[in-house]
Formats: structure tokens, sequence, C-alpha cells
């Protein structure tokens, strides 16, 4: 993120989800990064997370002032890594 905190600054650039919205979940009361995620899908795009979770983790801490490693860390879920759908296809098929 730039420094001078624009709200239009993208910090989910897989979901295009902005500094503003982050910041409107967090003043809203929401404070966990599975919340957040759940409610603008920040995250949930094809990095899962890699690259926005720590700029979302930074914003809840100065915002709410508390230390980052207070917050929890929401578990991944598989796949984690983008798969072909044809693999599942082939699995599905190869159980019958």
């Amino acid at each position: 993120m730039n420094n001078n905190n624009d709200d239009n600054t993208i910090v989910c650039r897989c979901c295009d989800i902005s500094l503003k919205e982050i910041k409107d979940l967090i003043n809203q009361g929401y404070t966990g990064l599975d919340e957040i995620k759940r409610l603008s899908r920040a995250g949930m795009g094809q990095c899962q997370g890699k690259t926005c979770r720590n700029l979302i983790m930074q914003e809840i801490s100065k915002l709410k002032k508390i230390k980052q490693e207070d917050i929890k860390i929401p578990i991944n879920r598989p796949p984690v890594i983008t798969i072909p759908i044809f693999t599942l296809i082939e699995e599905k098929k190869n159980e019958k």
C-alpha cells in the first residue's frame, strides 16, 4: 500500500477490494480476517490471501489498536492452488 493511505488503493488485487471497503468493514465492527473475507471476498482469489492478508491485518491492528499477532489467521481450505476442472472430472470418473 502507498504511504498516504488513499482509500482507493486496491488491497486485494484478485477480487478488486479497496482499502475503503476494508476500513468500512472494520469500522462496522468486523475485526476477524474470516469475517472480512466472507463479507468482502478479500483473500478468496487466486492467491488465497497471500497478497492481501497482511495488509488487512495491518488495517485491523491500526484501526482497533491491537497487536497484529493477536489477530487470528484463517485456515486455508483446499484447494489452495488452482486446479483444472477436468482434473476433478477425471477423478470422479475413476471412482466409478
